[in-house]
């Protein structure tokens, strides 16, 4: 196992470096996108090679370290952090949500002829928090190496679209006076509707701090909404196999992703401030670093044939998503802002 581990470790420590850079911290780009990138740059090359030695802790990179790294995301958000945005930023995360979830179901298996985990792990992206709810999604769906490295890249594709469409977007209504978006509706918009964290910090800077601060906060409680996601995606499943298997089959087996309590736990734990900040600041260090060797792990044993099998149908259902993203989220920002009236 340490072959793999140390080569998964390596490639995440040069990915962590590389992602310091102010041009990639400015378009967005994380270090997990790069760790992913410099995988698949090794896995397609000189990989296949060393894959006798080093599967075993590839393979424990990309799941045991995936879930670790998911359980410890916890620490970046708090309970709290709801009061931020108020109940009216919690209904838009929720609506935001479902719609794009329930649009990537049915229109990638009804529509494009997906099979199910694709469409699946292609909503999970786009509805929540990017690359970590595509990992995160993957065992609850039972999605393989390259489907999962497909929805990744819908994700940064169409994330690194919004930092240079939504500001200007702003620009655009600030200008003619369209809809006349504050600063800080601004920032609940984008943080309810753009893929990564780290495109929404790129894209909620280039308007202001304030739109930036919110829409952190929005898209933190977004990824908070990550849990309660798995333990109902997972339910979901397990009654439709059931069904799918016949009525004499009785109910399936509901499996519980236990690193979705976990990092309920952690959130929780967080809120009650009783962790040192050093303590918790280091945490997300090594929550980064395991999170980055998991998306190395995911580069190193996906092929560039998979994904050009997989066909232009991904790309054109995370495009549809993507324009709901940015048309159907904000009808629904403006929609319930109204409806709720939160000041």
């Amino acid at each position: 196992m340490g072959p793999g581990l140390l080569l998964t470790g390596a490639i995440a420590f040069a990915a962590i470096h590389l992602g310091e850079f102010g041009w990639l911290q400015a378009h967005g780009i994380s270090p997990l996108t790069l760790a992913i990138v410099l995988g698949m740059g090794i896995g397609n090359t000189v990989y296949p090679r060393m894959a006798p030695t080093a599967d075993p802790g590839v393979g424990f990179s990309k799941a045991n370290l995936l879930r670790l790294g998911i359980v410890l995301y916890g620490l970046r958000l708090t309970f709290q952090d709801i009061g931020a945005v108020g109940w009216t930023g919690v209904a838009i995360d929720a609506a935001v949500l479902c719609s794009t979830f329930g649009l990537a179901c049915f229109l990638g298996t009804r529509v494009f002829g997906l099979d199910r985990q694709t469409a699946m792990l292609i909503g999970a992206g786009s509805s929540i928090c990017g690359a970590a709810a595509v990992m995160a999604a993957a065992p609850v769906v039972r999605g393989r190496a390259e489907q999962v490295l497909v929805a990744v890249a819908t994700v940064v594709v169409f994330g690194t679209l919004a930092i240079f469409l939504y500001p200007a977007l702003y620009r655009l209504d600030a200008q003619y006076g369209l809809i006349g978006l504050s600063p800080k509706a601004y920032g609940v918009f984008a943080g309810s509707t753009i893929h990564e964290v780290a495109q929404v910090v790129a894209a909620g800077r280039a308007v202001g701090e304030q739109a930036a601060d919110t829409a952190v906060i929005a898209k933190m409680v977004r990824v908070m909404m990550l849990a309660p996601f798995l333990i109902l995606l997972s339910a979901w499943l397990s009654r439709a196999d059931a069904k799918h298997a016949g009525a004499g089959a009785g109910r399936g087996r509901i499996v519980v992703p236990w690193f979705a309590l976990g990092f309920v736990a952690v959130v929780g734990l967080h809120s009650l401030a009783v962790l040192p900040a050093a303590v918790v600041a280091h945490a997300i260090e090594v929550d980064t670093v395991l999170l980055a060797m998991a998306m190395a792990g995911l580069g190193l044993t996906t092929h560039v044939s998979a994904i050009r099998k997989a066909g232009f149908r991904p790309l054109a259902l995370a495009a549809l998503l993507f324009a709901w993203l940015v048309g159907g989220g904000l009808a629904i920002n403006l929609g319930m802002g109204a409806l709720l009236a939160q000041p």
